[in-house]
């Protein structure tokens, strides 16, 4: 068996996000096949059977190096080879996760920068993608539609070469589709968290559960909105949102939608009546707590290049736990929702539409039971062991791709040469800015503010 480093760039603990779901799962889905490490910046907590767990403090390039230095087949995402240059210089098969296309999602965030300083971070945040297109061995994706981007993505690095094409003529053996799954075994109910415990909601109302957190590419807003507007017609509505913050605030910032999204139930008189926010992050093994007991899944976004690419990966919960869904229409997963007759798919921002699908939904008790039938003949379709079929499969014969780039020891990623050269512009900036705070207040001190404030005096007297 190969020995398989995989590097997650969020914390490894009872919380999990995406990122930290799929480093686990993949460990998961590996340890019966190969040599699992899995390493995690600060925390790597979790017990998974025949996997070591390491932490590592998240700039020690160091400890990386060694595992990697130990191992057969490294698998990283994100900014993992931005922050960890040598995993691109050592004799290793580099199997790279680009399953979320981050660079997309960050559009809606670059936008709240002042112009050049926005536009100097989406440069950086493109050449650590980039460095990894040229690094790979083997890529990763989480649908079709996505492999189709990255496809384009990759031919612009040069690597759908003549001599790759005559090898394979699909590029499946550079690019494959490793979606998000779900669980093999059913979930199971271990104690109440909804009815009955949140104030508000009642033993017999009919649950919709937001699942994850509320992204500023998101769009509570519309859901919220079609919540009030049937609230007189289905007063045991609820809609609950089970994420807050992200727990990897390193790379995840609080994000201004959540509070928009308060701030709009508040507005409407909704607010912990028939709208309803968790507090905390929910650990990944309680999540089965509140899908079960849940009635409807809700998922929402904006019209956003991200949407085209998404993969809401939240929406895999609720086929495993059969959850009917109300989702925006435009992503793949709502392709599926229609396809597999999983729930409805709405307009972008149809805030009637939302609100009629939610009541056809409730039209008649037991939404759930209504759907469970159908649930039970498409779940298979989508578990982790199936999803990591492609990877289990290269990670067993691992093979080097002939035409990646190997980085130079002494050569750092452009990514790394970009945020150095942020770092400079923004300290230049500050000095500016220092400056100019020292010369204001010596002319606050000096006679000429003395004279412009004697003159306001006189003005104000006249």
């Amino acid at each position: 068996m190969h020995r398989v480093l995989i590097i997650s760039s969020d914390p490894i603990s009872e919380n999990l996000a995406g990122v930290g779901i799929r480093a686990v799962e993949m460990a998961r889905g590996l340890s019966t096949s190969a040599y699992v490490t899995l390493a995690a910046p600060e925390r790597a907590d979790l017990n998974l059977p025949g996997v070591q767990m390491i932490a590592f403090a998240r700039e020690d390039e160091n400890t990386i190096g060694n595992l990697a230095g130990q191992s057969d087949i490294i698998i990283f995402q994100g900014y993992s080879l931005m922050r960890y240059p040598v995993i691109g210089t050592l004799n290793k098969r580099l199997v790279v996760d680009i399953y979320d296309p981050y660079y997309l999602e960050g559009l809606e965030l670059f936008i709240k920068h002042p112009a050049e300083q926005g536009q100097q971070i989406a440069e950086h945040t493109l050449a650590s993608l980039v460095d990894q297109l040229k690094v790979g061995d083997f890529f990763l994706c989480a649908s079709e539609r996505q492999r189709d981007f990255w496809v384009g993505m990759l031919t612009s690095a040069g690597r759908l070469s003549p001599a790759g094409y005559r090898n394979d003529p699909t590029f499946r053996s550079l690019i494959d589709v490793v979606p998000f799954g779900c669980p093999d075994t059913p979930p199971i109910h271990t104690q109440p968290v909804l009815r009955g415990v949140v104030p508000g909601i009642a033993e017999d109302d009919t649950i919709l559960l937001w699942g994850g957190g509320i992204w500023d590419w998101l769009d509570p807003l519309t859901v919220i909105a079609a919540m009030g507007r049937i609230r007189a017609q289905r007063p045991k509505l609820k809609l609950f949102f089970l994420g807050k913050r992200h727990p990897n605030p390193a790379d995840v910032p609080e994000m201004a939608m959540y509070e928009r999204a308060v701030s709009l139930a508040a507005e409407l008189g909704l607010l912990g009546q028939t709208v309803f926010f968790n507090d905390r992050w929910v650990p990944y093994n309680e999540r089965a707590n509140y899908l079960l007991e849940a009635d409807i899944g809700v998922s929402a976004h904006q019209e956003h290049i991200e949407t085209r690419f998404a993969f809401r990966t939240r929406l895999l919960d609720c086929i495993w736990a059969g959850l009917p869904m109300v989702v925006s229409s435009g992503d793949t997963l709502a392709d599926t929702v229609v396809a597999q007759g999983l729930g409805y798919a709405v307009g972008i921002g149809d805030v009637d539409g939302f609100a009629q699908a939610l009541l056809d939904l409730t039209s008649s008790p037991d939404p759930r039971g209504r759907y469970a039938a159908t649930f039970d003949a498409v779940r298979a379709q989508f578990t982790w062991s199936r999803s990591l079929e492609p990877l289990v499969n290269f990670c067993r014969q691992p093979y080097a791709a002939a035409d990646r780039l190997r980085l130079d020891t002494h050569t750092k990623p452009a990514a790394m040469k970009r945020e150095a050269k942020l770092e400079a512009m923004i300290a230049e900036k500050n000095r500016h800015i220092a400056q100019l705070e020292d010369l204001i207040k010596r002319l606050e001190s000096g006679r000429l503010m003395r004279l412009l404030r004697w003159i306001e005096q006189r003005r104000k007297r006249s």
